[in-house]
């Protein structure tokens, strides 16, 4: 059998190689060469490259505002032959690219700053344009500091340094935040060389905190303390400055050791306290405006930067116990009295109640001592009453001014709260705003009588009205008194009060008189002893008479004798 089998060799040929064989390469793909366009349609311009096919490149690739005409030589990559036609496929796109890959290795290799235009927002940073190479911003590298709004920052021309760059996989990271630490470490050397106290900056704020801010100097910061910031109180820095406000400020205090820098805005305005004492007259009553409340008074405003104490005890003439926010409010607009100036200790005393009449002194002229008032009882303490005199006024009733007859401590015990009552002015102390009442001085002190017929060593007779455990109850001319058990007999069989009943009369000796208290004192027991001494006293005397009596007969007899 005849074998018609025909093996054809297999031609297996490269057919970009073939491609590069006919048109003449010459190892240009991928590479940046000249060329010039020799034909322009409505979206492409055709360009010779030296090469057996004009390449196309996309108009749009050479910008909005290009002019290009026919014979123009541009730079292009040839990236590509399109197909087996041997359309060849140019881009001006990546021809910039690649040029800027070029300038910036030779940067990066330097440590030289490039420009460039920070033009989109990508997950975790943004994109630069580096005159047509592509960069990655992270975002902690925007800025020293963070920033909440960086569209100020966006679409402008400005400096970069380059972190890393990978051209194969066409990465490239830069930073702007080591660009403003350079600078501002240049900028901060130069600051302190020239910094002095006194010297008047322009910084921005750059923290805010509750004793004060911070302040960029550009270089340097600097500590605006609260107290430095106006003449005014201000309560918290926030309430006048935010963070990024640019501020004139002067420094105060530099300590070049550590580098410290205190700054002031209040130093830059001229101080309102000079000449306070000639603006604000002691005596002299003027507006404010409450700013702050404490536990011992309130703050008034008198113009800005200019504040006086209003202590609690200058607010009121009758609200003595109450707090000071439960006179006047913040922000409350007020009359106030100057009371006194300290302008070297920048103090001001003031006082709300003095622009008003004194109250107490109203009643007085009204009801001087020894007028007889009615008042509603409004309190019961353990040392008196307090009796309401008026919708603001009180007057106190000492428990020693109740009665002439009973103790205070029992004659309390017949008054109660919200009871009216009759009672006489005593005593009036109008600076320490006070009113003694009293109730037994409305009637005559007959115990007063009474003690001043007695005297110590008396003895008197007098009536039981009672008995108790401790002592019998007696009444003498209607002062009442008591006699205590130990003091009821000498004898301690006989010291029982029961033996005793009411209307019994009881002889006794007196042992006190006590007329401030309307009190005396009476003793059964001493009178006894007084009288057995009087008895032996009598005795002796009879014996001794009797003894003088013999000695005489005696003597008479021997004469006679």
């Amino acid at each position: 059998m005849i074998n018609t089998e025909i093996k054809i060799p297999e031609i297996k040929e490269n057919f970009e190689a073939l491609l590069n064989e006919q048109f003449g390469d010459n190892g240009i793909i991928g590479s940046v060469v000249k060329g010039t366009i020799i034909r322009l349609t409505s979206d492409f311009a055709m360009v010779d490259v030296g090469l057996k096919s004009e390449g196309r490149i996309p108009l749009r690739e050479f910008g909005q505002n290009a002019e290009l005409k026919v014979g123009d030589q541009v730079e292009v990559y040839v990236d590509r032959y399109e197909d087996k036609d041997g359309n060849i496929v140019l881009s001006r796109e990546k021809a910039r690219r690649e040029e800027a890959w070029i300038d910036l290795e030779k940067a990066m290799n330097a440590g030289e700053r490039v420009n460039g235009v920070i033009f989109g927002r990508v997950k975790g940073g943004f994109t630069v344009d580096l005159n047509g190479a592509i960069a990655f911003l992270p975002g902690s590298q925007i800025d020293i500091r963070p920033i909440r709004d960086i569209t100020p920052l966006m679409g402008i021309t400005q400096p970069f340094q380059i972190l890393k760059m990978d051209k194969v996989r066409g990465n490239i990271v830069v930073s702007r935040r080591v660009v403003l630490e350079e600078t501002r470490a240049e900028a901060r050397a130069e600051l302190i060389d020239t910094l002095k106290e006194g010297s008047i900056l322009d910084g921005v704020v750059k923290n805010i905190t509750d004793y004060g801010a911070f302040i960029d100097l550009g270089g340097v910061d600097g500590l605006l303390h609260v107290t430095d910031i106006s003449w005014k109180r201000i309560n918290h820095p926030a309430e006048v400055l935010s963070v990024g406000q640019t501020v004139k400020v002067q420094v105060i205090k530099f300590n070049e050791d550590n580098q410290r820098i205190s700054l002031g805005m209040k130093q830059l305005e001229a101080d309102p306290w000079q000449n306070v004492a000639d603006k604000y007259k002691v005596g002299e009553i003027y507006k404010g405006k409450v700013t702050n409340i404490t536990d011992y008074g309130a703050f008034v405003e008198l113009e800005d930067g200019i504040e006086g104490l209003v202590h609690v005890s200058e607010m009121s003439w009758t609200r003595k116990n109450a707090h000071p926010g439960k006179i006047v409010s913040t922000s409350q607009e007020v009359d106030v009295k100057v009371l006194e100036v300290d302008a070297d200790k920048r103090r001001i005393s003031l006082g709300i109640k003095q622009c008003t009449p004194n109250p107490w002194l109203a009643y007085i002229e009204e009801n001087p001592v020894g007028s007889v008032i009615e008042g509603k009882i409004k309190n019961i303490t353990e040392f008196g009453l307090f009796v309401g005199l008026t919708d603001e006024i009180d007057g106190m009733i000492h428990l020693s001014d109740i009665s002439w007859d009973k103790p205070g401590e029992e004659a309390v015990k017949d008054y109660a709260k919200g009871q009216d009552i009759q009672a006489k002015i005593i005593d009036v102390d109008v600076e320490k705003e006070r009113i003694s009442l009293g109730i037994k001085q409305l009637t005559e002190n007959t115990a007063a009588n009474v003690l001043d017929s007695l005297k110590k060593g008396d003895v008197i007779k007098v009536t039981v009205t009672g008995i108790d455990e401790k002592a019998v109850n007696v009444e003498y001319n209607g002062v009442n008194a008591s006699i205590k058990k130990a003091d009821l007999s000498k004898d301690k069989a006989a010291q029982n009060p029961e033996n005793y009943k009411e209307g019994d009369v009881i002889e006794a000796k007196v042992t006190s008189v006590d007329k401030k208290n309307n009190k005396f004192g009476l003793s059964v027991k001493a009178l006894e002893i007084e009288e057995e001494k009087k008895a032996l006293e009598e005795y002796s005397n009879s014996n001794s008479a009797s003894s003088s009596l013999g000695d005489a007969l005696s003597e008479a007899m021997k004469k006679n004798a």
